[in-house]
């Protein structure tokens, strides 16, 4: 496996406590999918778990931690509000910010995370302890609310092109909340700056039977959670076949490609650092096109 990808699979997924990073939690695990160990320096993506009853106390971290929550409901407050997220929900926790977990329901909560910058051992994992935010009563997340303006929510039918309406997408000024479809795939953006993130971004894939993107790389970190389907996928070269739960994480400068394999696949994305405004994506094809007129005109 090189050192520029990492692929982990769902029947391998080691849930363990993590530790400094939720200081005075109980009840609570997460896998670390991909990590500082693993040679990535902006992305520590990994899928938490809290059990009935369980809580991590108020704290703060220097880096951004952005989550969708994939199954059950968990209760996170923050200066701003106490929010009740469920399936669907996602968000971001600024650097620096307060914040607080704590289980609701009868089942684990269960949510995909991204920490970026990675956290630091050498630092205290880059996580303090401070002071519980008072209790009060949770609300739900919803667009019109400016309490919940660092927070949004992603169903099935938004990934649907004619199901575009501004009742659906919620009340937005913002293009990003606008479907992007090419090449049999659709792309919805969750967490980027209009929620308040600087550091990484989060965002859902979509592709049908017939979806595929050649072999390209970008100047930036790339992390996978499949949610639904299967597809076929390169890492410089080497052949994956990633099923629901796998996760898998392109490093920069890795050349991937991707394609459905007989269905619809979904998965949820990462990037970190945010893409930049230009040159975001290099297609092995536009290269070796030039390298070919090169040898030609010789």
């Amino acid at each position: 496996m090189s050192a520029r990808y990492v692929v982990r699979r769902a029947a391998d997924a080691d849930y363990r406590d993590p530790g400094p990073i939720a200081p005075g939690s109980t009840g609570y695990t997460r896998w670390l999918g991909v990590g500082y160990a693993d040679g990535a320096v902006h992305s520590d993506f990994g899928v938490s778990k809290l059990a009935p009853g369980g809580e991590i106390p108020t704290h703060v971290h220097s880096f951004e931690e952005q989550f969708h929550v994939l199954e059950g409901e968990v209760i996170i407050a923050t200066p701003e509000a106490t929010v009740h997220l469920v399936a669907g929900d996602y968000g971001v926790v600024p650097i620096g910010v307060p914040h607080a977990w704590r289980s609701v329901g009868d089942t684990d909560a269960v949510w995909a995370d991204l920490f970026t910058p990675p956290a630091r051992e050498k630092y205290g994992f880059d996580t303090y302890r401070v002071a519980d935010l008072p209790v009060v009563d949770p609300i739900t997340v919803d667009a019109r609310d400016p309490r919940t303006r660092s927070f949004g929510n992603i169903q099935e039918e938004h990934m649907n092109p004619g199901k575009q309406s501004q009742e659906l997408l919620a009340v937005s000024a913002s293009m990003r909340t606008a479907l992007l479809v090419y090449s049999g795939i659709t792309l919805k953006m969750m967490v980027d700056s209009d929620l308040g993130a600087t550091s990484g971004s989060m965002f859902m894939v979509q592709y049908e039977p017939t979806g595929k993107a050649g072999p390209h790389d970008h100047p930036l970190e790339e992390v996978y959670l499949i949610l639904d389907g299967e597809v076929d996928a390169t890492f410089d070269g080497d052949h994956y076949r990633l099923v629901p739960g796998d996760i898998a994480w392109a490093g920069v400068g890795c050349v991937h490609s991707f394609e459905a394999v007989g269905a619809e696949v979904r998965w949820l994305e990462t990037q970190a650092p945010q893409m930049p405004a230009r040159h975001a994506y290099r297609f092995s094809r536009d290269w070796e096109y030039l390298a070919d007129k090169l040898k030609e005109e010789q």
